[in-house]
């Protein structure tokens, strides 16, 4: 089991920053992977940004160059980075975790970004 606690969301004027924060209930050395995903109302879930366990890591298009993934392993922690914030990015923010084909997701954080 992994259980994982999001925070850090809030609401921001556009060009704004953020940084989202998950802390992982085990050692984030035994998750496959670790990744953000954000689901805007009447819209799917989404990928925004992952990293495995080698650190290679993976970004939507539209976040690319604004948004950075990575890790604390000390404290079991990974962080999204987000800066250049636009109103398209308001959505809620999900922690997601795969250890054993295994798929974990936490609470959600909103991010409301404002025009």
């Amino acid at each position: 089991q992994v259980q994982l606690v999001e925070s850090g969301g809030g609401l921001v004027q556009a060009g704004g920053s953020l940084r989202l924060s998950c802390a992982a209930s085990r050692s984030i050395f035994s998750i496959n992977s670790m990744g953000w995903y954000r689901q805007a109302p009447g819209r799917q879930r989404e990928l925004v940004a992952a990293i495995t366990s080698g650190s290679s890591t993976d970004y939507a298009d539209s976040v690319k160059g604004r948004f950075t993934i990575s890790t604390d392993n000390a404290k079991n922690t990974i962080y999204l980075q987000m800066n250049t914030l636009k109103p398209e990015d308001t959505a809620v923010y999900y922690c997601n975790a795969v250890r054993l084909e295994r798929i974990y997701w936490g609470q959600g954080t909103q991010v409301t970004v404002s025009s």
